[in-house]
C-alpha cells in the first residue's frame, strides 16, 4: 500500500488522472490524501467530484474554501458559475454536496506522522487545540440542513482575523474556517491577512511584517509535519514541519503528489496546461 498526498485539483480532472496514472494509483490498496480544493477553475469539477466520490474509500478529503462555496451554493448563500453549476445541476447533486459536508478539516495521521488541512494550523492552535477547533466546525457543517445554511450565512458575512476566546461563538468559528481554508500570511502580531495571495519572497510584503502562518514567531507547536495547499504562489515547499503541495495545476502549472509513506516524499508531478483566466464568483 502506497499513501500519495496530492495538492489542489481545482476541477483539472485530466491532470488529475494523469497523475494517478504516473503514480500507478490503485483504490484497492493505495490511499490519497486530497488537501481540498476538488473543485473550481478547473475544465471538469464534476467529473473530478464523480471520481473522487466513487474511489471514496481510498481517499481523505479536508475541505478547501472552493469545496465550502460550492456546499454554500448549493443552499443559496453564495453565487454559483460556469465551474460548478454542472455539479449543482446533476442529478447526484444532493449525494455529493450530503458527502462533501460530511468531510473533515483535519486529518491526521500519528502513524505516518502526518496531518493535513487545507491552508494550514493557525499559529495560535497546538495540535489539540487544532483538533477540537476543527471538530467544532465539522459538527456545524454536519447539523440539519436548515441549520448547515443558516451557519453558512453567518461565516459568509465576514471574516475574522484574530483569535480571541471572548469574541462571540460566531467569530470564533469565522476565525476557525478562515485559518483552515483560507490562511496565507500572518502579521508578527498573528492576525491573519487574506487578500495577499503572492510570494512570501516578496520584500514589500516583509516590509509590512508579514510573513507565511507556518514561519511567524511565537507559532504554537504541532508535533506533526503539516501537508496543506492552497499557495498556488508559494507552490512545492517542505521544511520539517511543513509540506506545502499547491503547484498551482489551474494556473498554467502542475498537479503534484507527494509519497508520504517514505523516508522522504517521493514527489510526482504532471504539466496541467490549463490557464483560466476568468475569476470565478468565489
Amino acid at each position: 500500500m502506497a499513501v500519495w498526498a496530492i495538492g489542489d485539483l481545482q476541477g483539472c480532472y485530466s491532470a488529475f488522472r494523469r497523475l494517478l496514472d504516473e503514480i500507478a494509483f490503485d483504490p484497492a490498496y493505495d490511499k490519497l490524501w486530497l488537501v481540498g480544493d476538488l473543485v473550481n477553475r478547473g475544465e471538469d469539477s464534476l467529473a473530478t467530484l464523480e471520481y473522487i466520490y466513487r474511489i471514496r474509500n481510498s481517499v481523505e478529503v479536508v475541505l478547501g474554501n472552493h469545496d465550502i462555496s460550492l456546499i454554500a451554493a448549493y443552499y443559496g448563500v453564495r453565487k454559483s458559475n460556469r465551474f460548478i453549476d454542472p455539479i449543482l445541476e446533476s442529478p447526484h447533486a444532493e449525494t455529493y454536496i450530503h458527502w462533501l459536508r460530511h468531510q473533515r478539516f483535519l486529518h491526521i495521521d500519528y502513524q505516518l506522522g502526518y496531518c493535513m488541512a487545507h491552508a494550514g494550523i493557525s499559529p495560535e492552535f497546538d495540535l489539540g487545540m487544532a483538533i477540537r477547533y476543527a471538530r467544532q466546525i465539522e459538527e456545524r457543517l454536519q447539523a440539519d440542513e436548515d441549520e448547515v445554511k443558516v451557519w453558512l450565512e453567518k461565516m459568509f458575512h465576514h471574516t475574522c482575523d484574530r483569535f480571541d476566546r471572548s469574541a462571540s461563538i460566531d467569530d470564533i468559528e469565522r476565525y476557525i474556517l478562515s485559518t483552515f481554508t483560507q490562511m496565507r500570511f500572518c502579521y508578527r502580531d498573528h492576525r491573519l491577512d487574506f487578500d495577499q495571495k503572492g510570494s512570501p519572497t516578496d520584500k514589500k510584503l516583509e516590509e509590512k511584517g508579514m510573513k507565511p502562518w507556518f514561519d511567524v514567531v511565537g507559532r504554537k507547536s504541532v508535533d506533526l509535519k503539516i501537508v496543506f495547499g492552497h499557495w498556488s504562489a508559494l507552490g512545492y515547499y517542505q521544511d520539517e514541519h511543513v509540506l506545502a503541495l499547491d503547484t498551482g495545476c489551474v494556473w498554467n502549472g502542475r498537479l503534484t503528489a507527494a509519497k508520504l509513506d517514505s523516508h522522504t516524499p517521493e514527489l510526482v508531478s504532471v504539466a496541467c496546461p490549463q490557464k483560466e483566466l476568468e475569476d470565478p464568483t468565489f
